[in-house]
């Protein structure tokens, strides 16, 4: 088995507090995602399970040996950077190899398994090759492959395909998925992307300074998110938020603070009179049939497959995402509808979800 504990751990510097009491399980062969925003400690907590940073408090074990107090090499984990970290002066073939070399594998050894490595990654034709010769994709498939012929219990990778383009970055998500569904092993990676963490991820765990916010399924999270930071931070474009009351009671209706009133389908128990944040995805707005809230448009943006619009509701920004084309233009007013099924509630104070 090869599954990872995380149990109240926790990083200090001085008296600054970094990491505040993570608490993670992650079963053998799962792929799972830490993601959040720039500085909410996902890349600490990483290096924590590397044994690149030591923890101030708490426990890591990994495969159910605890780790805290064992040195990176022995903790059975490889790890892909971002910067990929390759050694200049050598082949592709030498840098796959190199960490079996310095553990005293047989040089049989370390050929069988770097072939094994570059045949599923597809670098045979460039194992002679040095890193300067590379793409950036090559590269980052060279650093997978000299983790890969470690074979290790766990592998991590710290945020691995931020140095590429657009395209390469969509190319080498599948490439690393399929890497994960054929090797099985246990994966921990690092993004700030949360396209990357629904794409790719088992389960995702959603990081905000230094707290765990919520962990679940991408579809969990993306149907149920816990509150408002959640909600706004995974889905692309991201959630629109309205703030009001709500009003009604059988017949619920948001009132907004200029007094212009949305209806709702269905609202939570007991919610009459309480200030809420409404949040609704931009594929959940369209043209309303009867009535419905007017807003202004303020920028279209088609993409072919959808378009995205930017509106103005009473001095509100919210997006909607077309699925049908339009013709809309700049400054127009369109009388939006709700698809109120799919209305998340959270409360205004605690921006809990409700």
């Amino acid at each position: 088995m090869s599954g990872l504990a995380i149990k109240n751990v926790r990083k200090s510097y001085g008296a600054v507090d970094i990491i505040h009491g993570v608490d993670v399980d992650i079963s053998d062969g799962e792929f799972v995602i830490l993601v959040g925003p720039s500085g909410c400690g996902k890349s600490t907590l990483l290096r924590m399970i590397a044994g690149l940073e030591e923890i101030t408090g708490g426990e890591i074990s990994i495969g159910g040996r605890t780790v805290n107090n064992l040195q990176p090499k022995d903790r059975d984990i490889a790890m892909v950077f971002q910067n990929y970290a390759l050694y200049p002066q050598m082949t592709v073939a030498q840098n796959m190899g190199f960490a079996l070399e310095l553990a005293g594998a047989k040089r049989a050894d370390i050929d069988r398994k770097v072939g094994e490595a570059a045949k599923i990654l597809g670098l045979q034709p460039l194992l002679g090759r040095k890193p300067a010769q590379l793409s950036g994709g090559q590269r980052q498939r060279v650093a997978m492959g000299r983790a890969i012929v470690r074979d290790p219990k766990v592998f991590l990778f710290d945020e691995p395909l931020s140095n590429l383009d657009a395209k390469l970055r969509v190319k080498m998500r599948a490439e690393i998925k399929a890497l994960h569904q054929r090797l099985k092993t246990t994966i921990v990676y690092v993004t700030h992307d949360q396209i990357e963490a629904m794409t790719m991820a088992d389960k995702i765990v959603v990081l905000q300074g230094g707290k765990v916010e919520q962990i679940g399924t991408p579809l969990e999270l993306y149907d149920r998110p816990r509150n408002v930071f959640v909600a706004g931070f995974l889905g692309s474009p991201a959630m629109n938020f309205l703030e009001g009351k709500l009003t009604g009671g059988a017949n619920p209706r948001l009132r907004l603070p200029s007094g212009t009133a949305i209806e709702l389908s269905a609202a939570p128990v007991q919610s009459d009179g309480r200030e809420v944040i409404i949040g609704i995805r931009p594929e959940d707005l369209s043209f309303a049939r009867d009535g419905g809230v007017p807003a202004r448009v303020t920028v279209v943006e088609p993409t072919g497959s959808e378009t995205h619009v930017a509106l103005d509701l009473e001095g509100r920004e919210l997006t909607w995402v077309m699925r049908q084309r339009a013709e809309l233009t700049p400054d127009q007013t369109v009388n939006l509808s709700l698809r109120s099924s799919n209305v998340h509630f959270f409360d205004k104070q605690t921006q809990q979800r409700l």
